[in-house]
């Protein structure tokens, strides 16, 4: 293959993971603008301590006294960023444990300055914070947070408000972004003395191989749709050596040369969620059910995507229960979108999960390694152990959590609750360590409000509203309770309902009824228990339990809560039971 044809098939695309899980959600701080970050381009590359690597403390020094930036969200913005990065497992258990042994502000700051991030990927990656800019007129005139105003109509005030927020998942405003912005994105990897007074980069400025290293970040590719390399290997290749103007000897780029071959050689992920949906392979279905399922959508690229890059995404899962554990799902990003009546078990430990416009279901998922995210949701049940929990744009939602940071509040949520994790599965810990997550520290009361002041939109769960979750399926393991128990007042909620269970059943022993009575009791029991059932929706999901045949059987015969019901078990992977999906 000669070098001009072979420097047409290099293709490079924008990465998923930096702007689906490192942009946030919501209009970034005014302070996050060009201007602000190539001042602070300069500043690190001229004092000690801040490059190649910046600490947490000098960060947090850029952050407070220069950009103005309040402490809780520089460490938002050092933390998320430290989320995406390659630590190992045991790194992030390390690092949990020592972190979970701070007993003050001070002790925490000195475990904090031990972080350090690489200095010119952290300011790319406080950069594209402006994908989720809700105008760039805006931007430009300074504006902090999202206006009351609106461009255009739409079904409800919380949509408006979130509207900029579906971009995370989007590859075509990944294509676009970059496309638009590679010029600023290259000038901030240009040292500062190829800059102007106004600190703009001159046009014979060159960037160096080390800096362009950093892109690594933002970009990849392939060539002849062989193996995925950083942007940096594509450049220096012989394939586009010339096209970007690479020099051998003084190991740099020159800027205009370099733009002009990125741009020419932009194209959209090949394994996003565009290429997803219209190639990606469909997952197996136990049974197809009629009505309910049929209009199901479910698809994944697992089988051709590099780590990082697999996603499945589940679309519009009606009226039904769906669960799965398999290989299969271990490390990819899984998108939940317009689900509702739906009861979804993911027992599987996960890279990230969007649960996006889905109404009237429940999520219980393995552990995710990054974050969950809950957009523009409505009276949905999020039950997970992640790096990090988000809700923004969403209404009477509860999240039972386990994580080791704040729990993220976005704008536009109304009636939010918060819950300890209360459940478990017999692989979960297991799950945990294979991703790096403990059960200390734990912060799932202790939310950070970004883009809004207002705090009475959320509650905590009080314990006399507090139940656990039962995981309806069987399956071989060794955890046997909750990872790190409950709360006091949570757990002496329990033991109070147990309690009261216990005086009950020594009631009804020692009322010594007769046969006839005890067959009269039973039934009031059941009419009752039916009642229950009917008015708290948890028929459904019984039913959704149980095979057709059984499932039509009059109904004293399905009064099996879900902890005692052997219709559906999961085992090896696979799920067994005809009623119940298994992807």
């Amino acid at each position: 293959m000669s070098g001009e044809t072979e420097a047409d098939s290099v293709c490079i695309w924008p990465r998923m993971e930096p702007f689906m899980l490192g942009a946030l959600q919501v209009a970034p701080s005014s302070k996050l603008s060009l201007h602000y970050l190539r001042k602070m381009a300069v500043y690190v590359r001229t004092r000690d301590g801040c490059f190649p690597i910046l600490s947490w403390q000098m960060w947090r020094h850029i952050a407070c006294g220069k950009l103005q930036l309040a402490e809780d969200l520089a460490w938002l913005y050092f933390e998320t960023f430290d989320l995406l990065i390659g630590h190992t497992p045991e790194e992030r258990l390390e690092w949990a444990e020592c972190f979970s042994q701070c007993s003050t502000k001070s002790e925490l700051d000195q475990q904090r300055n031990k972080l350090s991030v690489d200095t010119l990927q952290f300011i790319l990656f406080l950069y594209i914070q402006q994908l989720n800019r809700v105008s760039l007129r805006n931007s430009l005139i300074g504006e902090e947070w999202p206006s009351h105003r609106t461009r255009s109509p739409s079904p409800s005030e919380r949509e408006t408000k979130t509207s900029s927020q579906n971009k995370n998942w989007d590859d075509q405003a990944h294509l676009s972004f970059v496309h638009s912005h590679l010029a600023e994105i290259l000038e901030l990897l240009v040292e500062p003395g190829q800059l102007s007074h106004s600190g703009q980069a001159l046009r014979d400025c060159q960037i160096s191989v080390e800096a362009v290293r950093s892109l690594g970040l933002l970009l990849e590719g392939s060539v002849c749709h062989r193996a995925v390399q950083p942007v940096h290997k594509l450049l220096t290749k012989s394939s586009l050596q010339t096209q970007a103007g690479y020099s051998t000897l003084t190991r740099s780029f020159p800027l205009h040369k370099l733009l002009s071959c990125l741009q020419s050689n932009l194209t959209l992920n090949p394994f996003g969620i565009t290429a997803c949906l219209r190639a990606g392979k469909k997952l197996a279905w136990a049974q197809q059910v009629e009505g309910a399922m049929k209009r199901a959508k479910i698809a994944r690229n697992t089988h051709t995507a590099p780590p990082g890059s697999k996603m499945v995404l589940m679309s519009q899962v009606f009226k039904q229960t769906l669960a799965k554990t398999s290989e299969r799902l271990m490390g990819t990003n899984i998108k939940i979108h317009r689900c509702s009546d739906a009861f979804i078990y993911l027992l599987s430990p996960l890279r990230s999960v969007s649960v996006d416009k889905c109404r009237d279901s429940t999520v219980v998922l393995g552990p995710v390694e990054t974050s969950v995210h809950i957009h523009s949701c409505h009276n949905v049940r999020v039950v997970c152990v992640a790096g990090r929990v988000a809700i923004g744009g969403s209404s009477h939602c509860t999240v039972h959590a386990l994580t080791p940071t704040q729990p993220l509040l976005l704008p536009g949520n109304t009636n939010i609750t918060l819950g300890p994790y209360h459940t478990y599965y017999p692989t979960l810990e297991d799950h945990m360590a294979s991703v790096g997550l403990a059960v200390v520290p734990n912060a799932w009361d202790c939310p950070l409000l970004l883009g809004t002041e207002d705090s009475a939109f959320y509650r905590l769960l009080p314990p006399a509203e507090f139940h656990t979750l039962v995981v309806p399926f069987q399956m071989e393991g060794d955890t046997c309770e909750i990872p790190g128990g409950l709360p006091p007042p949570y757990q002496a909620a329990v033991d109070e309902k147990q309690k009261r269970i216990h005086n009950w059943q020594k009631t009804v022993m020692e009322a010594r009824l007769n046969k006839e009575q005890r067959r009269q009791f039973q039934q009031l029991v059941e009419i009752k228990f039916h009642e229950w059932l009917l008015e708290t929706g948890h028929r459904q999901e019984l039913d959704s339990l149980i095979p057709p045949t059984i499932a039509t059987l009059k109904a004293s015969d399905t009064t099996d809560t879900p902890q005692d019901n052997d219709t559906k078990h999961i085992k090896n992977g696979r799920a067994v039971g005809q009623s119940t999906v298994a992807c």
